[in-house]
C-alpha cells in the first residue's frame, strides 16, 4: 500500500505534467489530501472534479447537474443505462439528488496515463451528457425562461440547444407579458 502522501504527489505531477491547473485543499483530517480542478467543456462550460488522495489510491468526484426538477425515474434511468459505458467512473446521486461522477483509481494503477484515462471520460461524460440531462429533468424550466427571455427581449444564444422543445406558437410576443402556463410557480 502506498501511502496519501504519495499518491498525492503522484497527481500533483501528472496534472502539472499535462499543464492542468489545480489547486490543493487539505480534507481536514486524516483521510487524504484534494486537489481540485476544473476541466473546459462546450456545453456544460466547466467541470468542476475532486481528487482525493488516499492511502489506497485517489478518489474522483465531479459535479454533473442540481436535482432534476421533473421526470426523475427519466434522469435515473439515462444515468443507470450510461453507467454500462462509463470507463473509471459511475454516475452517482448524492443525498439531495444532485448528480455526479465518481470514481476509485488505486495505488497500483495510478499512473499519469490513467488519471488522464479517467479525466478525459469525466469531461466527456459531463459534458457530452450535459444538454441530455437538462433536456429530461428540466424541461419545464427551460421552457419557462425562454418565454421569459422572450418576452424581455433577452438573448436566447445560451439556450439553442434546447429551441426544439419550445413551442413557438405559445410563445408571448417580445415585450408582452408572459402566459400563465410560463409564469414562476409559487414555492410550497
Amino acid at each position: 500500500m502506498t501511502d496519501a502522501a504519495g499518491n498525492l504527489r503522484l497527481l500533483e505531477s501528472a496534472l502539472t505534467q499535462r499543464d492542468i491547473e489545480y489547486s490543493r485543499k487539505s480534507s481536514g483530517g486524516p483521510d487524504g489530501e484534494h486537489v481540485v480542478l476544473e476541466l473546459p467543456g462546450e456545453k456544460k462550460l466547466k467541470t468542476t472534479v475532486l481528487l482525493t488522495a488516499t492511502g489506497h489510491g485517489a478518489r474522483v468526484e465531479a459535479f454533473v447537474c442540481r436535482q432534476p426538477d421533473e421526470n426523475h425515474v427519466g434522469v435515473y434511468k439515462y444515468l443507470l443505462q450510461r453507467n454500462r459505458r462509463l470507463y473509471g467512473v459511475a454516475y452517482t446521486v448524492d443525498n439531495i439528488g444532485d448528480v455526479y461522477l465518481v470514481g476509485q483509481i488505486s495505488s497500483e494503477a495510478l499512473t499519469p496515463d490513467e488519471l488522464d484515462r479517467v479525466l478525459g471520460q469525466v469531461l466527456e461524460a459531463a459534458d457530452g451528457d450535459f444538454n441530455v440531462l437538462l433536456e429530461l429533468g428540466f424541461a419545464t424550466s427551460i421552457r419557462r425562461e425562454w418565454a421569459w427571455r422572450v418576452s424581455r427581449r433577452e438573448p436566447l444564444h445560451n439556450l439553442l440547444a434546447f429551441e426544439h422543445l419550445i413551442d413557438k406558437e405559445s410563445l408571448p410576443a417580445p415585450g408582452e407579458p408572459l402566459p400563465e402556463q410560463y409564469r414562476p410557480t409559487p414555492p410550497a
